[in-house]
């Protein structure tokens, strides 16, 4: 419970949708709206540490985004590496923040230089745990499924496991979010009504909030309407 009573999350999802009809709408080129999207990415996750959110999960960079024009994939990238170098920068501002940062998703296609970035922000916020905060980029819930099944059948083949061994609980340990609680609710912005190949296993018992918001608009104030709405959800888990 936060200060008012109302029920927080463990764990909350986003999905950042909205960059590009944003800036469509006010005649910008598509990159500005993403430029703008990253700022509120950064708003959203201080004020969500700041009430009590202990986990995060921000969906940045879909595998299927690769299918977006080179010019507007370049840029995303050029913004993802500029973020990844200032938190190198703000080393003690991320220290006092208690950010755990951890990126989801395969590094591999990335490019050489941000793959090396996103371990070093790794590895110096591993301490931290105020926060998790995942970040999802070369993102795909089908994907992971994959990922998980190939790791769980080469330890079949090795004979450390047998496949009576494997549970929800093992399957789940072999998932990019090992160790954390699935989200307990999953935002999305933009009118859009879908999951978009996100955190598919994981969601299974997560409250959905759909809004109309785009990403770039996207306040803390929409953030307290998700979590009210959240709060007034009776969840059974299958139960009565």
């Amino acid at each position: 419970m936060d200060k008012n009573g109302v029920l927080l999350p463990e764990h909350i999802a986003i999905i950042m949708d909205g960059n590009g009809r944003w800036a469509k709408k006010r005649g910008l080129d598509r990159t500005e709206g993403h430029k703008v999207g990253a700022e509120v990415f950064r708003k959203i996750c201080q004020y969500g540490s700041d009430i009590g959110i202990k986990y995060m999960t921000f969906y940045a960079f879909s595998t299927e985004n690769w299918k977006r024009s080179a010019f507007e994939v370049g840029k995303i990238m050029d913004l993802f590496r500029k973020y990844l170098e200032e938190m190198e920068e703000r080393e003690q501002e991320n220290e006092e923040a208690g950010y755990n940062i951890h990126f989801i998703g395969s590094r591999e296609g990335m490019p050489p230089d941000i793959a090396e970035l996103m371990d070093v922000v790794e590895a110096r916020s591993g301490e931290k745990n105020k926060v998790h905060i995942n970040i999802a980029v070369n993102y795909g819930g089908r994907d992971e499924i994959i990922h998980a099944a190939r790791q769980l059948a080469e330890k079949v083949r090795t004979g450390e496991l047998s496949a009576e061994d494997i549970t929800e609980d093992v399957f789940s340990g072999n998932l990019y979010t090992a160790g954390q609680p699935d989200p307990d609710l999953i935002i999305r912005p933009s009118g859009e009504e879908r999951l978009s190949n996100f955190l598919i296993w994981q969601s299974a018992y997560a409250e959905f909030y759909f809004s109309d918001v785009l990403w770039p608009d996207f306040t803390k104030e929409d953030l307290d309407k998700a979590i009210e709405e959240y709060s007034r959800r009776n969840r059974r888990f299958g139960g009565v």
